[in-house]
């Protein structure tokens, strides 16, 4: 079997992510407006690809004023950059785990990251008669690595934002004709 294209369903997939605030909790948050193709090679995985487009500006962690001030130039300047991507370079497993290593462009700045990924699952067939596989992906960055350096020294010692940033990808993908 060949590579198989899929784009990926933005309805059903999303990208989230949660960072250290004040030391003491995590803010969680996602983006809602994600896009790209995955190209799958069942019977080679190594010969696969994924190509992944996040809008900066859909960013959500359910709290306003929060959501500005990350879209703000003090974080991922949403207007300069609007869109972090992801492109994978090698596709390689480790036992029952998938590692995909690529780029990340977040800020406008490039960094090699890899991805663990669960799956993907076995192709289904969806009520319309379309072919549908899905995964989850998951990679922890430090964001000072992707000029990300806004933060607030606390009166109690520490920072108000944390560095390390967990960011975990469900995927469902739809086969494309």
């Amino acid at each position: 079997m060949a590579q198989v294209v899929y784009q990926i369903d933005s309805a059903h997939s999303a990208a989230h992510f949660s960072v250290r605030h004040m030391m003491v909790s995590n803010v969680r948050g996602e983006f809602t407006k994600l896009s790209g193709s995955l190209a799958y090679d069942a019977s080679n995985p190594r010969n696969s690809s994924l190509e992944a487009r996040l809008e900066a500006a859909s960013i959500n962690t359910c709290d306003e004023k929060r959501d500005a001030h990350l879209k703000s130039p003090d974080f991922l300047d949403a207007e300069k950059f609007p869109e972090l991507t992801f492109r994978s370079k090698q596709v390689a497993n480790e036992g029952d785990e998938w590692k995909v290593k690529g780029d990340l462009t977040i800020h406008g700045v490039t960094r090699e990251v890899t991805l663990t990924v669960e799956g993907p699952t076995p192709e289904v067939k969806d009520p319309w008669g379309g072919y549908r596989i899905g995964a989850t992906a998951e990679t922890k960055i430090h964001r000072k690595d992707f000029g990300l350096t806004w933060n607030m020294a606390l009166e109690a010692g520490g920072m108000l934002v944390g560095d390390e940033v967990k960011i975990t990808i469900e995927l469902e993908a739809m086969r494309q004709a």
